[in-house]
């Protein structure tokens, strides 16, 4: 049962915190957003919402892996630190980039979070390999986010 609990706490924590971001940030993507010039790969807004649920429930359950079956206490302790930090900074991307229409702010804050993935990555591998792995997509997707952002951003300046 303990483990059940863990597991629906891991992956509700980054739903929850990406429904918050999402939904404080909506009226901005529905109006702002939609006045930008975005560059020809700029995915269609419905990919969005999909996308980032599977991201958030994959970093969930890389997060439950370490809880629950690394063994070395301080390399679990590390590894939440560098999650929690990341997650933050997703959080506030969010809010950077839609709530206070600050694409180059927003952008500062998606360079350090693509750093701090790849370090959640490591720590996470340190731990337990297999729960890094999960995390491979979220970096993948950062990435590519990190270049719409900028050409968002550069596009209108």
């Amino acid at each position: 049962m303990k483990n059940i609990i863990r597991f629906i706490a891991s992956v509700a924590l980054p739903l929850v915190v990406g429904g918050i971001a999402g939904f404080f940030t909506a009226s901005s993507v529905n109006t702002w957003f939609g006045t930008l010039e975005k560059p020809s790969f700029n995915p269609p807004a419905w990919l969005f919402g999909p996308v980032w649920t599977v991201l958030y429930i994959m970093m969930g359950i890389a997060f439950y892996l370490v809880w629950t079956k690394a063994s070395n206490e301080r390399l679990k302790k590390t590894a939440f630190t560098f999650y929690f930090v990341q997650l933050a900074l997703n959080f506030a991307w969010s809010f950077l980039f839609f709530y206070s229409k600050q694409p180059g702010w927003a952008f500062v804050d998606i360079v350090a979070l693509w750093l701090l993935i790849i370090a959640t990555i490591y720590w996470f591998a340190k731990a337990y390999k297999p729960s890094a792995w999960l995390l491979v997509p979220y970096l993948a997707w950062v990435s590519f986010a990190s270049v719409l952002n900028f050409s968002i951003w550069q596009l209108n300046s």
